[in-house]
């Protein structure tokens, strides 16, 4: 039986460990007390430790598959590169230096990376040009990932995540009540977030990087609309991009990050094998829309 190590068991590392702990023994990373109980409550190991301080680490056991989803909780580039470069530097140099190694290494980013495509379709080929300070470090990781467990004959693969969404994060009031931005929306519900991760781990995919979409990149508009039909609710309002950036209070990340649009394909993860539990946001929120309706 494998031993999985998720570092920064949040969101998607709890789902993770959910699909894995039954064929695999897990142990959940975090570095704050008060996120072990819900790691503990999920059926898991939960053990305190910190990616960027590798005397910590010294507390997680031997692995042989690490899983590296720490996150730097919304707060600026600074702090993200300290994550996400320097402390996945520091977990691969810690890991990687043990007598018994990993095999494997996986690393989950951001379609962010990819920057502004105009609404064409990007893939795993598609350059990437991100273009804010946070998309430029999360570039940067996903170099360190696939570089650094080489170096040590190891393997390492990037899952490059679309837009999490899913119990807690269905987020429908934003779509509802509007106004609702123009441009193209890429999703995943977190079950297929850590199900891709699972099955490149299980099935011992050596890709370097996959991108983990769903089915159907939607247009934001047309699934405002789609939702507030299926919540018997009015169309909510909607404005252009140009009309979202007249607002004089946004910052120039955020600005950029409207400018962003840009359809994710799924391909190389459909031809991998992987079935999706919600191939598109239709399935993914009907759970959402029913229990909105019923309150």
């Amino acid at each position: 039986m494998s031993r999985v190590a998720i570092l920064g068991c949040g969101y998607v590392g709890l789902e993770l460990g959910r699909q894995l702990a039954g064929d695999h023994e897990v142990v959940g990373v975090r570095r704050s007390e008060s996120g072990l109980e819900a790691i503990e409550s999920a059926g898991f190991e939960a053990v305190q430790a910190d990616v960027t301080d590798d005397d910590s680490l010294a507390a997680v056991p031997d692995a042989d598959w690490v899983v590296f989803a720490a996150s730097s909780g919304g707060r600026g580039a600074d702090v993200a590169r300290e994550v996400y470069v320097e402390g996945l530097e520091t977990a691969i140099d810690h890991f990687w230096s043990r007598e018994d190694a990993p095999e494997r290494l996986v690393y989950t980013s951001s379609t962010g990376v990819y920057g502004d495509h105009d609404g064409d379709w990007v893939d795993e080929e598609t350059v990437l040009d991100p273009q804010t300070e946070k998309t430029e470090v999360l570039a940067e990781a996903e170099r360190v990932a696939r570089e650094r467990p080489a170096e040590y004959g190891g393997h390492g693969t990037v899952a490059r995540y679309a837009g999490l969404y899913g119990p807690e994060r269905y987020r429908l009031e934003r779509y509802l009540e509007g106004p609702v931005t123009a441009g193209y929306l890429n999703m995943v519900h977190r079950a297929d977030a850590a199900g891709a991760v699972r099955h490149l781990l299980a099935e011992d995919h050596r890709e370097e990087v996959v991108l983990v979409v769903d089915d159907e990149p939607v247009e934001k508009w047309a699934f405002a609309d789609w939702l507030a039909e299926q919540c018997d609710v009015p169309f909510p309002p909607k404005q252009t991009t140009e009309e979202r950036l007249a607002d004089d209070s946004l910052s120039e990340t955020a600005k950029r990050r409207i400018q962003t649009s840009k359809r994710c394909s799924n391909d190389r993860l459909r031809e991998l094998g992987y079935e999706f539990e919600y191939p598109t946001f239709r399935e993914g929120y009907r759970n959402a829309v029913r229990n909105y309706r019923q309150n």
